[in-house]
């Protein structure tokens, strides 16, 4: 009788790691060899680090890509924004202390009384200015909204109208009216609210003309047609 063939086993765990290690020496030798070509030092491969790929925006934690704006990238236009933001914060004044507010206001007091003292001089007949209070400010508004809305105008000229900064001036008006709530005196809130309510009736007024001569101008001829 023949002899019974004997088999060996052979363990492929113990090939496969040899493999891998002649592998990554291969791997170590070629980087040393390119450094070498390009006048790098290559790192050893138990330093190699593996590139971080950039993650998108809405995942997890992790490193994230920075790119510039001429990049455009969609995820990034908050983060140039914050920048922006940043950068107008930081060249604000800051902000000026209560002595500093104090002498400064001094300085521009006495420099007022001199100037009146001058006009004063020069003019006997001219009096000493009142003081300004809360009613001036309403009537500046009051004044420049009306001559954005085309009053003041001289008999004979056609009325210039700027209804867009006539709005701008009322909403002022609102505005300083909403935010002085329960900070004025009597006389003062009814001379606030007076104003509001007139300059608001005149936009509506010259809304509803323009509106109206608006509706009734002619169409434009056919194309083709004159």
């Amino acid at each position: 009788m023949s002899e019974t063939p004997k088999f060996t086993v052979i363990d492929r765990r113990k090939f496969k790691a040899e493999e891998e290690e002649q592998a990554n020496r291969q791997a170590a030798a070629d980087q040393a060899a390119t450094g070498i070509a390009t006048g790098t030092e290559a790192a050893p491969s138990e330093q190699l680090v593996q590139p971080v790929q950039p993650v998108q925006p809405g995942s997890g934690s992790g490193p994230h890509l920075v790119v510039n704006e001429s990049s455009h990238e969609a995820g990034q236009k908050p983060v140039a924004a914050n920048a922006a933001t940043g950068a107008q914060e930081a060249e604000l004044p800051p902000a000026p202390t209560a002595k500093e507010t104090q002498e400064q206001k001094t300085a521009y007091d006495a420099s007022a009384q001199r100037l009146e003292d001058l006009i004063r001089a020069q003019n006997p007949g001219v009096g000493a200015q009142p003081p300004i209070g809360f009613e001036h400010l309403v009537q500046q508004f009051y004044v420049s909204a009306m001559i954005q809305m085309g009053a003041g105008t001289q008999e004979g000229q056609q009325p210039r109208v700027d209804i867009l900064g006539a709005r701008n001036t009322i909403d002022l008006l609102g505005v300083l009216a909403e935010k002085t709530r329960g900070n004025l005196t009597e006389a003062e809130d009814r001379t606030l609210q007076a104003v509001l309510f007139e300059t608001r009736m005149a936009f509506l007024e010259l809304t509803s003309m323009i509106t109206l001569q608006g509706m009734q101008a002619p169409p434009p001829p056919p194309p083709g047609k004159r």
